[in-house]
């Protein structure tokens, strides 16, 4: 393969008909953001227990000048909504995740998709990093807890300390890598960001950086 976005996860899509347990009683919520072809839409998909709801549309000669597709020359598909998968944590909880539009154009649909948000991760695309800077920055005034998952593209892999440089990451941010299309990648890109919450809640000055 050579793309990180758009591809089936191993093991073939989940049963849509894969029914939500009668003992679930509490939601949980992350979004996925990140640039445009970032493979956003292919996490979700990777991880999710049910086939994802996915808004994504054919690309056609109308986005020709809108969309920017240096690097992703082979996508042929975009969101233009949101993306949205389901994981059943235990008996009574569920974590839904929801995959934000990459595009500009897209982006007033942020401020609705953040609400209720326990924390997010920013996927990003090393050919395409400046497409990042909006998402961190959009987090950052959020003031919304993420962690940065590095997509590893092929011929793409600078390391993890120069990535977090070019974006001027703050050193508390977690910074891991991950391949999308791979659900137990993916996984240990939500897993980063569940224990990241958890120190913030033990220890507010992880956040603050007070100490």
């Amino acid at each position: 393969m050579d793309s990180n976005t758009f591809d089936p996860p191993a093991g073939g899509v989940p049963p849509v008909e894969a029914p939500l347990r009668r003992t679930a009683r509490d939601a949980l919520k992350i979004v996925i953001v990140g640039g445009f072809g970032a493979g956003k839409t292919t996490l979700v998909g990777s991880v999710s227990e049910i086939r994802p709801l996915s808004t994504e549309e054919v690309m056609t000669e109308a986005g020709e000048g809108v969309d920017d597709l240096t690097g992703v020359h082979a996508k042929r598909a975009t969101t233009v909504a949101f993306d949205f998968g389901r994981i059943s944590l235990d008996e009574s909880r569920v974590l839904y995740l929801f995959g934000m539009p990459g595009q500009e154009r897209f982006r007033f649909l942020w401020e609705r998709l953040f609400t209720g948000s326990l924390g997010a991760v920013a996927l990003v695309d090393t050919r395409r990093l400046a497409d990042s800077f909006h998402c961190i920055d959009r987090l950052e005034a959020q003031a919304m807890p993420f962690v940065v998952a590095v997509n590893r593209f092929p011929g793409a892999r600078p390391p993890l300390d120069r990535v977090r440089d070019a974006l001027r990451l703050d050193e508390r941010v977690p910074l891991v890598e991950c391949d999308a299309r791979a659900r137990e990648s993916s996984k240990g890109v939500l897993i980063a960001l569940v224990r990241y919450l958890t120190r913030l809640r033990e220890d507010p000055d992880v956040r603050e950086g007070t100490r």
